[in-house]
């Protein structure tokens, strides 16, 4: 089993590019465990990626860092056979 570290650098380095909402998982569990709650403001209306980004983000709001990483990691180990 990876830990936390290990599956963020090894998602980074996929041999395929996961589809957007796939991305948007992981992103949104390692702001939330790197970083914590949201904490920038919402980004405008037409910025769809930025507000897709800030909305995979905020989903996780309330969650602890150490329950993100264990979430990142089983996202990880679901798409890691798919992308590695």
């Amino acid at each position: 089993m990876v830990n936390f570290e290990q599956a963020a650098e090894l998602a980074k380095n996929f041999a395929k590019k996961p589809t957007d909402s796939e991305f948007l998982e992981f992103y949104g569990l390692f702001k939330q465990a790197t970083i914590g709650d949201v904490n920038i403001e919402k980004p405008g209306v037409l910025d769809l990626k930025k507000k897709a980004m800030y909305e995979a983000w905020s989903s996780h709001k309330g969650l602890s860092k150490d329950a993100a990483k264990e979430a990142y990691i089983k996202v990880y180990e679901k798409y890691a056979p798919k992308y590695a």
